[in-house]
């Protein structure tokens, strides 16, 4: 590699490093953030499989796809403390993916919670579910439809909701998990599914509820 090529390259990658912190600098407390350009994955990083994750266009729309192998695409921008987190998604017959929150970046099924999309997969907890803490039987979308999900967490208050309706309402009386970043799920070789109009809101922080 020539001198000019290392050079480049040593930019090139410098830029991709910073382009996180980049980003994080626009962020600010109480406003909507978007966290997709509709045009790569910039911020964005996934665990294991990067394969597993696209950019399209979906019903004349940019999305993230998600197809063919497990794997979690972590939103590397900023860590979510107390935060909103609202996306468009739409999971296909027999499909299932998740939208993670406070999760920590490393590899196989993250630690943290899990705003559960799931139609019709034979995993019988639904979307807007919180995996493992508040289950849903009944999907609020069909398959091949898209859907709205909100998440807002403030301390160990946790809010989902689908389409504007309340799904779950709980609190962790535990506090499972304070902080970790935002991420989507691959669940399976079997599923595919695709988000867009992805959101971020920073908010004050606020003590447990009891």
């Amino acid at each position: 590699m020539t001198g000019m090529k290392k050079r480049f390259a040593f930019l090139l990658l410098g830029a991709l490093a910073s382009a996180p912190a980049l980003l994080a600098q626009q962020i600010k407390t109480g406003e909507w953030v978007p966290m997709f350009n509709g045009k790569n994955l910039d911020g964005w990083k996934a665990n294991e499989n990067p394969e597993a994750w696209s950019v399209v266009i979906e019903d004349g729309q940019p999305a993230i796809k998600t197809t063919g192998y497990r794997s979690h695409l972590f939103w590397m921008v900023e860590e979510c403390e107390d935060c909103e987190f609202k996306a468009d998604f739409k999971v296909t017959d027999g499909s299932n993916s998740g939208m993670y929150f406070r999760a920590a970046f490393g590899p196989g099924w993250p630690k943290g919670y899990e705003a559960q999309v799931n139609a019709t997969h034979k995993d019988p907890v639904k979307t807007g579910s919180l995996y493992n803490f508040h289950k849903n039987f009944e999907s609020p979308t069909k398959p091949g439809e898209w859907g709205t999900q909100h998440i807002v967490v403030r301390g160990n208050h946790i809010v989902i909701k689908v389409n504007d309706k309340v799904i779950t309402d709980y609190v962790d009386e535990k506090n499972t998990y304070t902080r970790g970043y935002l991420a989507l799920q691959g669940h399976d070789p079997q599923s595919t599914t695709y988000y867009r109009n992805l959101f971020y809101k920073r908010l004050p922080k606020e003590s447990p509820k009891k």
